[in-house]
């Protein structure tokens, strides 16, 4: 079945990437529960401080190789794949963002599990970590990051239409212009701004100060630079591909999403059943 469908724009690579991602995420998987094994019953030092710092520790090395893959592979195969209320991408830019936003979402499910660990472990059997809430916090500025570029390739981000919608075409291309425009002069003041910063951090890779002492001050900054850059030229990109659009007309009927109300009634359908 997978085979036959042939997704957004992987086409004929649609299974390798699947095969991979499947690899990849075995290894992944392997490697952790190896690694627990061997602190839990077989004496071995390798913890989360060795996982940050895998300088001297190649299967460390490796379960990092192996979880990156699994990654890059797996937001890739998931953004071949778009949702009732997505919109197509049409670009490369469209489908960067829709790739970004499935690393998003994996990142979320990675911060459930962080939790999930620290709750069961300082609440069940009173071992707090040092590192679950910084490791949470981490992913969880990235996940916010990208988050804004999905926003912006899918059209969600706030816009007020009122003065807009009574505007003849070719005044909404200069609002649009103006918009995407003020956008980019954001983006240049951010970058002057703050390059010499984020490039000092990233250097040297500067630490949070803690007892665990992730990097994250070294590569959340960098990366709010990166992903704005992104964002800026993902809102070109929206501008070069709606410029010959039809006009569209808003009302508030636009906010009710059919697609999402079938979807609820269907599931509390379900619920009665049983």
């Amino acid at each position: 079945m997978d085979e036959e469908f042939k997704g957004v724009w992987l086409g004929g690579l649609r299974g390798p990437m699947r095969n991979a991602m499947i690899g990849f995420c075995g290894a992944t998987v392997l490697l952790a529960l190896w690694l627990i094994f061997g602190r839990l019953f077989l004496g071995t030092e390798i913890g989360m401080s060795e996982v940050l710092r895998p300088s001297g520790y190649p299967m460390v090395k490796l379960l990092l190789f192996c979880l990156l893959g699994s990654l890059l592979t797996g937001s890739m195969y998931l953004s071949d794949t778009i949702g009732a209320i997505e919109s197509k991408p049409s670009g490369f830019f469209d489908t960067l963002s829709l790739v970004c936003s499935r690393l998003a979402m994996i990142g979320i499910v990675f911060v459930v599990l962080v939790m999930f660990y620290e709750v069961v472990s300082r609440y069940g059997f009173n071992k707090p970590t040092l590192w679950a809430n910084e490791l949470s916090l981490w992913i969880a500025a990235f996940v916010f990051l990208l988050a804004g570029q999905y926003a912006m390739q899918q059209r969600s981000h706030i816009r007020i239409y009122i003065i807009y919608d009574m505007m003849p075409r070719w005044a909404q291309k200069a609002c649009d212009c103006f918009s995407v425009f003020l956008i980019w002069v954001f983006t240049f003041c951010l970058i002057w701004g703050g390059y010499n910063e984020a490039k000092a951090k990233i250097l040297r890779m500067e630490t949070f100060g803690t007892a665990w002492d992730p990097p994250i001050p070294g590569t959340i900054k960098p990366a709010i630079l990166f992903i704005i850059c992104l964002v800026t030229l993902q809102s070109l990109s929206n501008l070069i591909a709606d410029w010959n659009k039809m006009p569209e007309h808003h009302s508030p009927a636009d906010e009710i999403d059919e697609t999402e109300i079938e979807n609820i009634r269907r599931t509390l359908g379900d619920i009665d059943d049983v």
